[in-house]
């Protein structure tokens, strides 16, 4: 278990990743009174956010406390660290953790809060770090998912977020070191669920994104939403999630956030897609992760390998990936069978 922190002797800790939520994470950190390791894989970024004391990419409006020391070394920000929070892209977290786990100190707490499903093999960030962590780690693994952006993250705006683990010690340790009035984690047993739901989400957020960018109303983005949220949860039925977990943050909750704010980089691709703009361009155009693509791709081979009915994910894999016309798309998604609302 983390030790007490004390001004004298603050926590040490990494965070891996230096996006936006990753820096507005950093920030997070050094408020709550940390010592912090802000690893970047690009070395540029490093010296830059040491030598401006901001991230050049990402949230350039804030600036980073001294508390806070940029690396692109993974062996620095990893010596000696209590908290680990990896923040990479989800199809980065295996070739990041195979070079990271040989120096992570005995006993580090990790809290992943990457998003997405590995393409390919179909396994969550959860089965990655395990496949890739000793299994003594297995139960120090938390998972922090749930409604939030960087920037509101960054200004102190009120956030409510889920934070899973198999053990519930090991998440009560990481609630304790995250939690601020203004950052609530709300601890969560269900590991499969709040990672699933962070994943999906984001799929969904691009459905809507097209539909909004169509103009086709209110109305149809709360179909979408609903039914979006049916079939996140018969996807996690199948993997053995708590279907209650898709009614909390990591469900219901982001997934509103993702398909409703103008901040959700997921509802943007859509929106310019459902405008008539090609794929290719607008994936191409892109600053920052749409976590939604990837997992598009490997939700779709989930839920045909489970044989799971996600009708919406479908069609988003087919305009991302099979050239499909997003009118053609909405038109047959329309027209599926009739059938009950509870199947």
């Amino acid at each position: 278990m983390l030790r007490a922190m004390s001004p004298d002797n603050p926590v040490r800790a990494a965070v891996l990743g230096a996006g936006s939520f990753g820096t507005c994470l950093a920030l997070l950190l050094a408020k709550r009174g940390f010592r912090v390791d802000l690893w970047a894989r690009d070395a540029h970024v490093a010296d830059a956010i040491a030598r401006d004391r901001s991230n050049p990419r990402y949230l350039v409006d804030f600036t980073l406390p001294e508390s806070v020391r940029a690396t692109a070394s993974l062996a620095e920000a990893l010596d000696g660290k209590e908290l680990v929070v990896s923040v990479v892209p989800s199809h980065a977290v295996r070739e990041v953790w195979q070079q990271a786990h040989p120096r992570l100190a005995d006993g580090a707490l990790v809290v992943s809060a990457s998003k997405g499903i590995e393409v390919g093999t179909g396994k969550l960030c959860s089965d990655v770090l395990m496949e890739v962590l000793p299994k003594e780690q297995h139960d120090r693994l938390c998972f922090l998912s749930g409604p939030s952006f960087a920037r509101e993250i960054a200004e102190g705006r009120p956030t409510a977020v889920a934070l899973a683990a198999r053990r519930e010690n090991y998440a009560i340790a990481a609630q304790s070191m995250l939690s601020s009035p203004a950052f609530r984690c709300y601890t969560n047993s269900d590991v499969i669920g709040v990672e699933l739901g962070g994943a999906l989400k984001n799929v969904i957020a691009i459905a809507v994104g097209v539909a909004d960018g169509m103009e086709s109303g209110p109305t149809s983005r709360a179909a979408l939403i609903t039914r979006g949220l049916a079939e996140m949860t018969r996807l996690g039925v199948a993997m053995g999630a708590n279907p209650v977990t898709f009614l909390g943050l990591a469900g219901v909750g982001d997934l509103v956030l993702t398909c409703t704010g103008d901040l959700s980089r997921n509802r943007r691709v859509g929106l310019e897609i459902g405008r008539g703009r090609k794929v290719d361009e607008v994936l191409g155009g892109l600053r920052q992760v749409a976590e939604g693509v990837r997992t598009a791709r490997s939700a779709h081979e989930l839920a045909l390998r489970l044989g799971v009915d996600m009708p919406i994910t479908a069609g988003v894999h087919a305009m991302l990936f099979e050239g499909k016309n997003p009118l053609e798309a909405a038109i047959e998604l329309r027209s599926r069978q009739l059938k009950s609302e509870t199947e």
